[in-house]
């Protein structure tokens, strides 16, 4: 993800996804091959429909806090989505600037968990005592990019992330990993035709070995018919926890979408076609089972 211009955002967003790559060998593998076989000739072919963060709907954090940093830097506020049995709010972003990806943030309803779960949350986040995003300078990009990649809470315990993972995977997921990078998004129908759908790119992903969530379907579609979304299994991760117990957590993925032209465009020329005329947003039922790529039911498949 490479910007022509250098404004603190595409600084951000750059750092966001260099991080995030490191730690996601699915994403090397995913562009390495897509280069080998003259789809893409490097990284920056790659349109990012969107990424997404996870977060603790507690005071001083969620939502609320998060999502400062990007409507100071010109994103829009959208839809609301929510997910009652996983517990979760959450609403997506749009930026005006051509190829900006879409920014989903998630929050945990913590009021909501059993209170051995919320007292474990508390026991971190209310190390915070004051919005941390308030302190920062949003025009400095390194600010910004230290901020997101430092750690808010102390170290959790193993005890205290096994208690969480067993009422909520997503409250176990945020606990250890904070604000890193919860997935990007690859926007397949901008790729070369051959591999601009999400029947054929998944077929792609399987010839290589990448192993895809399966919650819903292989692929997940809106009740439209429009919004057509996947995504890998979320990699794992070497996690050392302040009771210096070791243990592969589940880590960050890859997710796949394809817009369809809308039907009242339908008859515009495909050369023609731009962003404003696809689906855009997001499909809560699409989200619910994309959120389970980091679930142990996933990760754990054979």
């Amino acid at each position: 993800m490479k910007f022509k211009e250098k404004k603190p955002i595409h600084i951000i967003l750059e750092s966001l996804f260099e991080t995030y790559s490191k730690r996601v060998p699915y994403v090397k593998k995913i562009t390495n091959e897509l280069i080998q076989k003259q789809i893409i000739s490097n990284q920056n072919d790659i349109i990012n429909d969107h990424i997404a963060f996870r977060t603790m709907g507690v005071k001083n954090l969620g939502i609320n806090s998060f999502e400062k940093i990007f409507l100071y830097h010109g994103y829009k506020k959208r839809d609301f989505l929510s997910f009652e049995l996983k517990k979760l709010n959450a609403y997506w972003y749009s930026h005006s600037e051509k190829n900006m990806p879409r920014i989903f943030i998630s929050e945990l309803k913590v009021d909501d968990l059993s209170e051995k779960s919320k007292k474990v949350i508390f026991k971190y986040t209310n190390q915070l005592k004051q919005d941390p995003v308030d302190e920062l300078d949003l025009n400095n990009a390194n600010q910004v990019i230290n901020f997101l990649n430092k750690p808010l809470w102390s170290l959790p315990s193993f005890k205290d992330y096994n208690l969480l993972l067993k009422e909520s995977e997503y409250a176990s997921w945020v606990i250890y990993n904070r604000y890193y990078l919860n997935h990007y998004t690859i926007s397949v129908h901008d790729l070369n035709k051959g591999h601009n759908t999400l029947i054929k790119f998944n077929q792609f992903l399987e010839s290589i070995g990448i192993k895809l969530n399966d919650s819903g379907g292989f692929i997940k579609e809106s009740k439209d018919g429009l919004l057509l979304q996947s995504s890998t299994v979320a990699n794992k991760v070497k996690a050392k926890f302040s009771d210096n117990i070791n243990s592969l957590i589940s880590g960050s993925y890859v997710e796949f979408a394809e817009r369809k032209i809308l039907p009242k465009y339908k008859n515009i020329p495909i050369e023609k076609i731009e962003s404003k005329h696809r689906r855009d947003g997001f499909e809560a039922s699409n989200a619910d089972k994309i959120f389970e790529s980091t679930y142990s039911k996933q990760t754990e498949r054979k």
